[in-house]
């Protein structure tokens, strides 16, 4: 009888950990306002090549159309952790300093997160690390929405390193230089650079909101692109081929402010423009810190077995940044194809070709379910995305999705299949402007507004959003 437990003991544990090597890995790699054509597989005539971001591609997907849910940084990230349009919940705008402390501001507790499902109902580990900016009280800290471990800090961006900024330029908004000029002012020697081109003072990022390490404040004297990176390849590298884990890696570059570490400073020296210069700097970082991840993930010996996405949260604030969003019209902030259509790579060599370029539109709401379906789980409950795998290998044809949807406030916009429509309004939408209409196949600059002349297309268009509208509820804050 004991050598029959015994026995059947051994089968459940081999047939457990069986199941353990199947499930794969899942690491989600956030940049923070990156405009559409920075990255250099994308824009080969870049000045900032990025050739470990761009191997993703190369070992798998790059998406021409690939969207967010929102042209900022919060609401994008609500829909990407649920899967659901975050107006669904009342998640529509983006709360910025003081703001992020409101008890009500941020992702509804009754909102299960992919790291909830994961670890909860599959058995990963899992790990937030970098920019959360979905609730900046303890309520929502990440530990109680999923993750394991935390590392970074809860509101919408940080210094790169605390003042007063050793071994960086750093270059900072203000709406008066010294002498009450305007224009640039530099200092003698030339890592500190004071701009009015924005008309306002750089955001007070660091108050109230330190670097966490779970649920407790640390002191971080490393520039935090490095200190993030550091931190995901000790997850990956404790996690190992022993257990399934999902990694939520979200970078706070390239955000604001904008500070350069003097070695990527250096390296970018042919670069005329100082502004550019240290974006370029911040972006250059950003690449070697992923290419880091990747070497990790190799020597690990999960590279087949680990699904990784690289995206931006939303598109890049240009004037602010230099940020390029070309071929695209609009930025961060607006429904235009530069607000929401953004970098968007895919790689996992054990169920997806390497090499790959995929032209029908997706959203990073679709990584939920195709998380979730990887792991062995069901897409249960409402989820606005679809599970991408199965029309990466060729097992479905046609388009993911018949239609998108956004909404902000008075903007507004839906793409359906080669057609968009999009509007400006004002976010308690007491003024809005007529519908535009694009042809996004012919016109993906979004330049020859149709909709005087394609008026049936206009009609189904916005009938169809209006039926969608009626889905979603009121902002919450």
């Amino acid at each position: 009888m004991n050598q029959r437990i015994f026995l059947l003991f051994s089968f459940l544990v081999s047939l457990a950990v069986a199941r353990a090597d199947e499930q794969p890995n899942v690491i989600f790699i956030i940049a923070d306002d990156l405009g559409y054509g920075e990255l250099s597989i994308q824009n080969p005539d870049t000045d900032v090549p990025t050739p470990h971001i761009d191997s993703i591609a190369t070992n798998g997907v790059q998406f021409t159309d690939g969207y967010v849910s929102a042209p900022f940084c919060a609401a994008s990230r609500a829909g990407l952790i649920t899967g659901k349009y975050q107006t669904r919940f009342g998640f529509e705008f983006n709360p910025i300093g003081a703001r992020n402390e409101d008890p009500d501001a941020g992702l509804p507790p009754k909102e299960l997160t992919l790291a909830d499902r994961l670890r909860d109902e599959a058995g990963y580990t899992t790990a937030m690390i970098g920019k959360w900016h979905l609730g900046g009280t303890a309520h929502y800290n990440p530990i109680r929405r999923g993750f394991d471990e935390f590392y970074g800090f809860l509101h919408e961006g940080r210094y790169f390193r605390p003042r007063p900024y050793e071994g960086m330029t750093t270059w900072l908004r203000r709406k008066v230089l010294p002498g009450g000029k305007t224009g640039r002012w530099i200092s003698d020697d030339g890592t500190l650079i004071y701009s009015t081109h924005m008309g306002h003072n750089e955001p007070d990022y660091d108050a109230d909101n330190p670097v966490y390490r779970d649920g407790q404040p640390i002191e971080e004297p490393e520039n935090l692109t490095d200190a993030i990176t550091r931190e995901a390849v000790s997850f990956v590298q404790r996690c190992g081929d022993e257990r399934p884990f999902f990694l939520y890696l979200a970078y706070n570059a390239v955000h604001s402010p904008l500070q350069g570490e003097a070695v990527y400073v250096e390296k970018y020296a042919g670069i005329e423009d100082i502004q550019r210069r240290i974006f370029a700097a911040m972006l250059g970082h950003l690449d070697d810190g992923v290419g880091k991840l990747l070497e990790v993930v190799k020597a690990e010996g999960i590279w087949d077995n680990t699904m990784i996405v690289f995206l931006s949260d939303n598109g890049g604030p240009t004037r602010e940044l230099t940020s390029s969003n070309l071929p695209l019209k609009g930025e961060k902030g607006r429904l235009n194809e530069g607000g929401i259509r953004v970098p968007f790579l895919l790689q996992y060599p054990a169920k997806v070709e390497a090499g790959q370029v995929y032209e029908e539109p997706i959203t990073s709401l679709d990584l939920y379910p195709t998380s979730i379906e990887m792991a062995g789980l069901e897409a249960k409950g409402l989820t606005d995305g679809v599970d991408l795998i199965p029309y990466l290998s060729g097992e479905e044809a046609g388009a993911p999705h018949e239609s998108l949807f956004w909404r902000v406030g008075g903007r507004a916009a839906l793409r359906k299949g080669d057609w968009k429509i999009v509007r400006e309004g004002r976010r308690d939408k007491s003024k809005v402007s007529p519908w535009e209409l694009y042809n996004l196949h012919e016109d993906v600059g979004e330049t020859n507004d149709l909709a005087s002349t394609e008026k049936e297309i206009l009609k189904d268009l916005v009938e169809e959003w209006e039926k969608l509208d009626q889905e979603m509820i009121e902002p919450v804050f």
